[in-house]
């Protein structure tokens, strides 16, 4: 009927038996061989007597079944699972194809070296990209009709799906080549991913391909006890924090190494609003991830550039924003005095020091009883501290100012020998 066929054969050492055997089955067929070690001439006269008719088989390579594109200024995406592969792959295409113009591309690239590369390949100016899967989503370009996946074993049902649908989105036919290395014994869950991905080859097929994807991994118990415990009782954010804790331990343990300091956080209570107010940050995801931020700042430097930051963002901050990142500085003091607990007053302020503190006991002792400071201790471990803060800012700074003061006594009484004076620190 005028048709044509295609022989395709993974390495040009097989092209010539193949063709050989062809010749003897249908020896009244036109049959032609092509590869990429051809000369440009020669390889564009078989292509064009295959175009024109004069020739009924082709036998060739992948590559150049995929060079049908490449001869009308098509493109090939070759896909590798893992980024040590790239290499030897681009370098097997090279030899086997070293006229096309081949480019490598991974996550692992400085985003402008990764730009120049896919902007080259946009434009045309390279016939084969070799990549990781990062090509699996966000990209649409019509001129790239084939692609070839490596170790296609290795890669997921979705992924699989995602990565052919990268191709054909023209009114070109597309087409994709999974292969495997020659002898290799797949698994079954890998055998049963390879067929699935072959015969869901219609349009709209994700629904299908997910019940496929669900029957080869099952459902497994993702909201369930034995998988999610009880993140629902604590929150995410609680259930992420202490998954952190947990594992870090464990590595110390692994280790031989010491387990991480315990993060405790001071309770503050100074009778004043600390918020993000909705007219100043309307936004409710912006908001939260603001009180993310909040929550991570570390010293003061983090907090005066959240503040620089805030300010151009959203203009100055209103009084609840700055008592709020107050507050974070207070809590930064309570640690580094050992105060667990902070509640303040128009008269004055309660600190409840925290069990095995970092203040030397006899240091304190000598600084409570200086008159001047004003301050007793309670049998339960609490200072108290008798002042005059008639409203939240004054309340504010003085807490800062006893909390620094409480500060360089830890740090002098750490520092100073068992029978040195500690002289306590003056009064600002």
């Amino acid at each position: 009927r005028g048709g044509q066929v295609f022989y395709v054969c993974p390495r040009i050492a097989d092209l010539d038996e193949v063709a050989e055997r062809v010749r003897r089955l249908v020896p009244e067929v036109k049959l032609a061989v092509a590869h990429g070690r051809l000369a440009a001439r020669a390889l564009d006269s078989i292509m064009g007597d295959f175009y024109d008719g004069k020739v009924d088989v082709l036998v060739s390579t992948a590559i150049i079944e995929s060079g049908l594109d490449l001869q009308r200024g098509g493109q090939v995406f070759y896909v590798c699972p893992r980024i040590a592969d790239l290499d030897e792959v681009a370098e097997r295409v090279r030899r086997l194809v070293p006229e096309v113009k081949l480019a490598v591309a991974h996550g692992r690239l400085a985003a402008r070296a990764l730009d120049s590369i896919m902007g080259d390949f946009y434009d045309g100016k390279v016939d084969v990209l070799v990549s990781t899967a990062i090509i699996e989503s966000g990209l649409d370009l019509q001129r790239v009709n084939t692609m070839i996946v490596h170790r296609a074993d290795r890669f997921g049902l979705a992924q699989l799906y995602q990565l052919r649908g990268r191709i054909g989105r023209a009114k070109l036919r597309g087409y994709a080549y999974l292969t495997l290395p020659p002898g290799h014994r797949l698994t079954d869950t890998a055998l049963k991913r390879l067929q699935v991905i072959h015969r869901l080859d219609g349009l709209g097929a994700g629904f299908s391909l997910a019940s496929h994807d669900l029957d080869i991994r099952g459902a497994g118990n993702l909201l369930g006890p034995e998988q999610s415990g009880h993140i629902r009782e604590v929150g995410i954010e609680l259930y992420q924090h202490m998954l952190e804790e947990a594992v870090a331990t464990a590595r110390a343990a692994a280790g031989g190494e010491a387990p991480p300091e315990e993060r405790w956080s001071p309770t503050i209570s100074l009778g004043t609003s600390v918020l993000i107010p909705e007219d100043y940050v309307r936004d409710l995801d912006v908001r939260l991830t603001l009180y993310r931020r909040v929550a991570a700042l570390e010293d003061q430097a983090g907090i005066d550039a959240f503040i620089d930051e805030l300010t151009d963002r959203f203009g100055p901050p209103p009084a609840s924003v700055r008592h709020l990142l107050e507050i974070m500085a207070i809590k930064q003091l309570c640690r580094r005095s050992g105060i667990e607990r902070v509640e303040a007053g128009p008269k004055g302020a309660v600190l409840s020091l925290r069990d095995g503190g970092v203040i030397e006991p006899a240091a304190l002792v000598r600084y409570v009883s200086a008159p001047e400071n004003a301050l007793s201790l309670r049998p339960d471990n609490r200072l108290v501290a008798a002042r005059r803060w008639p409203d939240t800012e004054a309340r504010l700074e003085g807490v800062q100012r006893l909390l620094r003061d409480l500060c360089a006594l830890a740090v002098e009484g750490s520092g100073a020998s068992a029978g040195a004076a500690v002289r306590p620190p003056p009064r600002r």
